[in-house]
């Protein structure tokens, strides 16, 4: 069977990856000031990051399901059988709601797959059901392994404030910090889904250098450095992002070097400007 792959923006796959593998994405949305933009096609990060720093009016919406049938159809017409569609968390974004709509009209059978993540936690989930449609798998088999690798996955993050994801309704029960956001930086984590407090500590420097410790540790657990793949993420933050790249780079030389990759537009708006995340990915058949 030929499988065709279909994610949303949220991914942040890079471009080249994205074509090497022919993976079909299908942009979220971000309103700045009342217009409508098209993440990864007519906005940036860094008009995103201005625009927080600013106060100005900023939003995001999933795509519509007419969007996703348009994708399914040019999948079919380019030879697929079956398709896998590979999404943002359902807690997180009616994305999910989207593509089931759209798959109900396909012209092919369509296997929507909630990551219950976002990012690249998600993007390797990707990766991995492109790779295993390449060799041949199924519909069902390919998104059963998207599923196994977004569940083995592991992702911290810290943000400069909350005010963000509390203004996006994104905060879970984090949101219990928001009275000693002052006294404290929370170091976040996703948990099916969700945005949890993975720990408290009292400066940004050390909510990056446990980020790293943690990070180590998942590797640790999945079988050893050579057992996973990293990612690095920030918004508006790359020199502090490189440098926890690099030295997550020297604790962990057996993995290969971890992908940086700024966040985009979408998730930026929620999670606001020098934010850093760190994703731990299993190699398909670890930590499942």
């Amino acid at each position: 069977m030929n499988v065709a792959i279909v994610t949303d923006s949220t991914a942040y796959l890079p471009a080249e990856v994205v074509a090497r593998h022919g993976i079909r994405v299908v942009p979220l949305h971000v309103v700045l000031d009342g217009t409508e933009r098209d993440e990864g096609v007519d906005v940036d990060p860094g008009q995103v990051a201005a625009a927080l720093r600013a106060h100005r009016r900023v939003s995001t919406s999933r795509p519509t399901p007419s969007a996703f049938l348009e994708a399914y159809e040019a999948a079919a017409e380019a030879g697929a059988d079956e398709v896998v569609s590979v999404h943002i968390s359902a807690d997180m974004s009616g994305t999910v709601d989207s593509a089931v709509l759209a798959a109900r009209h396909a012209p092919v059978p369509v296997e929507v797959v909630d990551s219950r993540s976002m990012g690249m936690a998600m993007g390797y989930a990707v990766l991995a059901a492109a790779e295993a449609a390449e060799r041949g798998e199924g519909a069902r088999a390919v998104a059963g392994i998207a599923r196994s690798r977004a569940r083995a996955t592991k992702v911290w993050f810290c943000v400069d404030t909350l005010e963000h994801l509390h203004r996006g309704g994104r905060i879970g029960k984090a949101s219990a910090l928001l009275g000693s956001a002052l006294a404290i930086k929370p170091l976040l984590t996703l948990e099916d889904g969700h945005i949890e407090l993975a720990e408290k500590v009292r400066t940004s420097a050390r909510a990056v250098a446990r980020m790293e410790d943690l990070a180590v540790g998942a590797a640790e657990a999945a079988g050893g450095d050579a057992c996973v793949e990293l990612a690095v993420h920030h918004i508006d933050a790359p020199a502090r992002a490189t440098e926890l790249a690099g030295r997550l780079h020297e604790r962990l030389p057996g993995a290969p070097e971890p992908m940086l990759v700024e966040l985009g537009p979408v998730v930026g708006a929620h999670v606001g400007p020098g934010t850093l995340a760190v994703v731990v990915a299993p190699r398909p058949g670890r930590g499942d």
